[in-house]
């Protein structure tokens, strides 16, 4: 496991970015740029990282949903299935891919 990955260090990206918990892809880009002025990297590299790590889990679709899943109920069974999920088609964003997921949990 890598030492920055974000998601081993139990630290909301959300909150890092202060975005709300159903923010748009726009909104998530628009805070992590304003946020990159603020804590440039010559100036602040930990704070600079930080910020890049938690738009990288954001900006992933498959990523942000774990996120949400974990926020919601950490011991789900959700977890474990987007862990071990290889998707079968494109979802924008994280509400479509975890609706495809229950479904598929749900074997409908």
């Amino acid at each position: 496991m890598d030492k920055h990955d974000i998601m081993a260090t139990g630290k909301d990206p959300r909150k890092i970015l202060g975005v709300s918990v159903d923010a748009s892809d726009e909104e998530i880009r628009a805070a992590y740029l304003k946020k990159i002025k603020e804590f440039p990297p010559d100036r602040s590299p930990l704070e600079f990282e930080r910020i890049r790590d938690a738009y990288d889990v954001l900006r992933d679709p498959r990523r942000r949903a774990r996120i949400m899943l974990q926020s919601a109920n950490p011991e789900s069974s959700l977890v474990l299935l987007v862990d071990s999920h290889v998707p079968e088609r494109r979802c924008v964003g994280p509400k479509p891919w975890l609706a495809a997921m229950r479904e598929r949990q749900s074997g409908t």
